[in-house]
């Protein structure tokens, strides 16, 4: 296998999509208690609200489903407070990158990989996300599912990759977080790594992952 191309998720597989709220609970005394189960119900709605969007062919950016997440996540707590939710929404344009991001990017640059992001993610939000966590002088191209109007796993947006970066599936690694996202990339034909952080069990889908990886670190091994 010749690979000549890694393809990222963003959000959840490059960036920690716990750290806004994390971090806000270390100054916000509300937050302290709560702040897993707001962040776990947030992720857990903007992604629903992506395949519901999807179904429903109603399509609106992937930033105001995160806003209609946290809505709803607050809601679940009995947060009722526009100020923290705007808080919130601040901090998740500055995520940070998971540690082992930077050393897996330059290492795949010194092997003469490319590197690129495949998101749902809104383009003004993946390029605050890319300047905040430092990568963007690693990464070749950051597309956005924003440009077609639809969402993951719908497979036109997994062919953005060949469109845009001139690079077949079979020569493409796609790494992701999710593991929904890592069926979609191998049913489109892609090497599929499987970033699985939470230890969760396989998805119940036809379509599986080359590897499972517990981190980004070992990507350089598997292609």
């Amino acid at each position: 296998m010749s690979i000549q191309l890694c393809v990222f998720d963003a959000y959840g597989t490059l960036f920690d999509v716990d750290a806004a709220a994390r971090n806000l609970a270390a100054e916000e005394p509300r937050l302290t208690e709560i702040w897993p189960r707001l962040a776990a119900d947030w992720r857990r709605k903007q992604l629903e609200y992506s395949w519901l969007r999807e179904v429903m062919g109603d399509y609106v950016d992937f930033w105001q489903l995160t806003r209609d997440g946290l809505d709803w996540a607050m809601a679940a707590q009995d947060l009722d407070d526009p100020d923290l939710a705007e808080r919130l929404m601040a901090l998740y344009r500055e995520l940070p990158a998971f540690p082992e991001v930077p050393e897996m990017l330059d290492a795949l640059h010194h092997r003469g990989v490319g590197r690129a992001i495949l998101s749902n993610g809104a383009p003004d939000m993946l390029g605050a996300a890319v300047h905040a966590a430092g990568v963007g002088h690693l990464l070749d191209e950051v597309l956005s599912i924003h440009e077609i109007g639809h969402y993951k796993p719908r497979a036109a947006v997994y062919d953005m990759i060949a469109q845009k970066m001139g690079v077949e599936p079979e020569k493409t690694c796609f790494i992701s977080s999710n593991g929904w996202d890592a069926a979609g990339a191998a049913k489109a034909g892609f090497h599929v790594l499987w970033v699985n952080r939470a230890g969760a069990p396989v998805e119940r889908l036809p379509y599986k992952p080359a590897a499972i990886l517990t981190d980004l670190r070992a990507v350089p091994d598997h292609l």
